[in-house]
């Protein structure tokens, strides 16, 4: 990764930070897209990166973010779209989506989308996205994916959103291959991180008593660093990886009618056009 320049979402803490520490060490200048500029620079000291703040639970931030990353940096080699949270109880961002949905998927869809010309001017380059195992679980109706007005839980949003990851690692690698840009969605597994803050307070207790059987963060973050990484995977896109290993996920996840769909309601949601 000598010379390369990496994007990471949320890498001032959990898998996002590990994962930026192992690219690091293998060459990489990491660029940390966070929200507190300072807890990352005491985190990320010590290795070369550079920060860039945003809140991405806003539209409006996050192209904040792929407009001054344009303006500052002159190539991305990677973006890793690693941000992610769960929810407790229905909650809209200021655009008026659910919290869960908006962080998780719309905010790297923006991102990528903010980013692609960057990435394809850099090619070779590569976009790996966070999912999840908790795919299996979505629950949600096409009609208020972005809402959740029909509330199915925070299971039900979480696995929906990491659903449309998937569909979206999918779809953004048929839409960039031809220019040499391969897009990749990666289970990191069950970890103990910082990851359920803002989920219930059942969800908080069961994760602390089932973390000693978890992942460590530096466990965890394995796959994403192989997968933005690794030699052997030039060209390969549209998969989804659990332990480094690719792995078939759902048969839903795996409906490319469903991923253009998404792709279609995530331009309209964001007011953008990837034609």
């Amino acid at each position: 990764m000598t010379g390369k320049t990496v994007a990471i979402t949320g890498a001032s803490s959990g898998i996002g930070l590990e994962t930026a520490r192992g690219l690091a060490a293998q060459g990489a200048r990491i660029v940390a897209i966070v929200r507190d500029k300072a807890k990352t620079e005491t985190a990320l000291a010590g290795i070369s990166h550079e920060v860039v703040a945003a809140d991405l639970y806003s539209l409006a931030e996050v192209r904040a973010a792929g407009a001054e990353i344009r303006r500052r940096f002159a190539r991305i080699d990677v973006l890793i779209n690693n941000a992610g949270g769960i929810h407790g109880e229905r909650e809209l961002t200021v655009d008026g989506f659910e919290k869960t949905f908006a962080l998780n998927h719309l905010a790297a869809f923006q991102l990528t989308y903010e980013l692609k010309d960057l990435l394809v001017a850099s090619a070779p380059a590569r976009i790996v996205t966070l999912s999840s195992g908790a795919h299996r679980f979505a629950s949600f109706r096409w009609d208020d994916l972005a809402t959740m007005e029909r509330w199915t839980g925070p299971t039900g949003a979480y696995g929906a959103s990491k659903l449309c990851n998937i569909w979206f690692a999918r779809e953004c690698g048929r839409r960039m291959s031809a220019k040499n840009v391969t897009s990749c969605s990666v289970h990191p597994g069950a970890v103990a991180s910082g990851f359920g803050r803002t989920g219930s307070w059942v969800y908080r207790v069961g994760t602390r008593l089932v973390k000693p059987f978890l992942k460590t963060a530096v466990e965890g973050a394995q796959t994403s660093i192989y997968v933005a990484s690794s030699p052997e995977l030039e060209g390969a896109s549209g998969l989804y990886f659990v332990d480094c290993t690719p792995t078939k996920p759902s048969r839903w996840a795996r409906d490319d009618h469903e991923a253009q769909r998404l792709w279609e309601l995530s331009e309209e949601l964001c007011g953008v056009s990837w034609a």
